[in-house]
């Protein structure tokens, strides 16, 4: 029974990567694109997200200023995940909802861009990173699940959903690894060209 179970796991997790693998190429290609702009233009990505995003932004934010898959010069991103001391005390003198838009505020500048990352689509601090990124000029990707929530409302045609569309959150988390794979792959490549494998 329990080996059963593990294997839907997998079984589930790999359809529906294939499933999602042409729905959202067309958007991860775009959020590629529009990091690469806000690198190469001497700009940053800030990252925030809950949880197991917040986990997310880190990974992200770790493979660009440390390396994806080959050597080359760090690249600025930051996870607004991870200063304690901010996030408790702007959840304690504000409220929860403002720990990531202050930072936004804080440190975001016109032609960066934020990455945005909730599986529900509905995250009330991650809407306001946004509408604080808004203030500043920024561009915005987000990785959504579901039907992309509040989220998927509020971004413009100049941001970037990569929504997947599933209700179990394990399974969206999975696909959005991918995704953050595939944007730092993509980036690495049209930063610095080849095929990333040398």
């Amino acid at each position: 029974m329990t080996t059963q179970r593990i294997l839907s796991h997998f079984h589930e997790s790999a359809e529906l990567k294939i499933q999602c693998a042409t729905a959202l190429a067309g958007p991860v290609s775009a959020a590629i694109e529009l990091m690469f702009s806000a690198l190469s233009n001497g700009n940053k990505i800030l990252a925030c997200g809950n949880g197991g995003s917040a986990a997310d932004c880190q990974h992200f934010a770790a493979e660009l200023v440390g390396r994806f898959e080959r050597e080359r010069f760090p690249l600025p991103a930051m996870a607004l995940t991870t200063d304690s001391s901010i996030l408790t005390a702007v959840g304690n003198d504000y409220s929860y909802r403002e720990v990531f838009s202050k930072q936004v505020l804080a440190f975001g500048q016109a032609g960066d861009v934020l990455l945005a990352i909730s599986t529900s689509g509905n995250s009330a601090n991650v809407v306001a990173a946004i509408e604080a990124a808004y203030e500043r000029d920024m561009r915005v990707v987000a990785l959504t699940g579901k039907d992309g929530g509040a989220i998927g409302k509020m971004l413009s045609e100049a941001d970037v959903n990569i929504c997947v569309p599933h209700a179990r959150t394990a399974r969206i988390q999975e696909v959005h690894l991918v995704c953050i794979h595939s944007i730092c792959d993509g980036i690495d490549v049209a930063l610095f060209g080849g095929d990333g494998n040398e």
